[in-house]
């Protein structure tokens, strides 16, 4: 069994209610970073523990934390980015609904270390009933004296807000979840400057993922040393998984960063195998922006090696053979799936969620939807496969924010690593016509009509 930061209380009957999860060790870290370290001292933990942002980017979470501007005499803010809305992904819900009171700690801590006095958890729209249910835990803390004035005697101040959204994936992106609890359209800001320097009403602002945040009372509890001894080279710690697909055991799992992706698919501990005796076709490892693999390239590198739960090994090859650890996003696909109908799903999911204020995405998203439906709907022609990989390409590094990224990286690697699927489905379109039609006859079992070999 991998060791847990994150969920080793989380079964615990009435682990939501403040006063379980206080006498299960609850707020520890709140009295030792507040009565025992100072601010900086926090973060050069959080530095030293490797712990790097969970939300998708991997970005060093201590590193962005000694961004912060601390000489402008603003005042400071922490925000948490709970506005989980990649496809493919639901740990962070997982966290908020079972264990509420582990996130209001961990802002409570991380708003000490950098020096905020008034901190926000921006949570999705569709996720009302989790956001009623952290409004209650925050007025629990606030009751027992975790939050507001002069916290534990000791002359530090905190207020804490959940402010809900209106169901925008685009602010997911840190600089338009900013605008967007300015009360303003959510769209992305040009950087520089960066939130850390101007964000929130102007003033130094982190933003960080629930997951990420959540993981810093642990930290400071035991020490960053201690965390950097978990995982391996630069992917320390754990890292939640939320595991869907064609698997036996779907779910949530937090699992030491280092894990095969053998071991996580296949053991009865995690994922537990495919839930059929169909054969593994592809899978996504990190949500729905990141590029699909296909099987032969999921438990081995292209050059052999046993491919990793890190995020150096996920992302082994570039996107020539590798792929990213993302949010988490697990989702795995049997032979009876259809690459071309989920990348058009995919599109259109991101199509739908531009915001519209750059014009590659704007239009690009669109077009990618239109000619996936098209393909998938027996309408596709011979050119629009090269068609799409135009599109997706003059999206890629060409908008404010990485909606427009996370729209083309998709189309481009199921083009890249299932290009003879759509052209099956651009030569033999009575083939496809029925939405279930690899379900009856996998495309492992046709692929001869288009020059591969027949997989039986």
């Amino acid at each position: 069994m991998s060791q847990k930061i994150l969920l080793d209380k989380i079964n615990i009957p009435g682990i939501k209610t403040y006063e379980v999860y206080r006498q299960n060790g609850g707020y520890a870290s709140v009295e030792k970073a507040l009565k025992t370290l100072t601010p900086d001292e926090v973060t050069e933990e959080v530095k030293k523990s490797g712990l790097r942002g969970r939300g998708g980017a991997g970005f060093p979470a201590g590193m962005k934390w000694s961004f912060i501007d601390k000489k402008s005499g603003k005042p400071r803010h922490l925000v948490c980015n709970a506005d989980e809305s990649e496809p493919g992904t639901f740990k962070d819900r997982f966290l908020m609904e079972f264990i509420p009171h582990l996130l209001i700690e961990g802002m409570i801590t991380s708003s000490y270390a950098l020096g905020a006095n008034l901190s926000y958890i921006y949570i999705r729209g569709e996720y009302m009933w989790v956001f009623k249910i952290l409004e209650r835990a925050i007025a629990e803390a606030k009751a027992a004296g975790w939050l507001g004035k002069n916290i534990l005697g000791t002359g530090y101040d905190l207020e804490l807000h959940v402010h809900c959204g209106a169901g925008a994936y685009i602010c997911g992106e840190e600089t338009a979840l900013i605008e967007s609890l300015e009360g303003k359209r959510g769209n992305p800001r040009i950087k520089p400057p960066f939130p850390a320097v101007s964000g929130l009403w102007a003033n130094p602002t982190v933003v960080n993922n629930v997951e990420t945040i959540a993981t810093v009372p642990w930290i400071v509890n035991n020490s960053g040393d201690d965390y950097a001894k978990i995982g391996i080279g630069r992917s320390t710690g754990t890292k939640l998984i939320s595991a869907s697909g064609h698997i036996k055991n779907p779910g949530v799992y937090e699992i030491e960063l280092g894990l095969s992706v053998d071991e996580f698919m296949n053991s009865d501990e995690y994922l537990g195998g495919m839930s059929s005796s169909r054969p593994l076709k592809a899978f996504v490892p990190g949500g729905s922006s990141v590029p699909i693999l296909p099987a032969e390239l999921i438990f081995k590198t292209a050059n052999g090696e046993d491919r990793l739960m890190t995020y150096e090994s996920l992302s082994d090859g570039g996107f020539a053979t590798g792929s990213m650890l993302g949010s988490g996003g697990f989702i795995v696909y049997n032979d009876t799936a259809c690459v071309v109908r989920n990348t058009w799903n995919f599109a259109r999911f991101y199509h739908h969620e531009s915001c519209g204020q750059c014009t590659p995405c704007r239009e690009g998203t669109g077009w990618l939807e239109k000619i996936l439906w098209r393909i998938e709907n027996g309408q596709g022609r011979e050119e629009d496969i090269e068609l799409l990989w135009s599109i997706q390409s003059k999206i890629e590094g060409n908008t404010i924010c990485p909606l427009g990224d996370a729209a083309s990286w998709p189309v481009a690697a199921a083009i890249r690593h299932f290009r003879d699927e759509f052209e099956y489905h651009v030569r033999f379109p009575e083939k496809i016509k029925n939405r279930d039609h690899f379900v009856a006859e996998p495309f492992s079992q046709v692929k001869h009509l288009v020059g591969g070999k027949v997989i039986v």
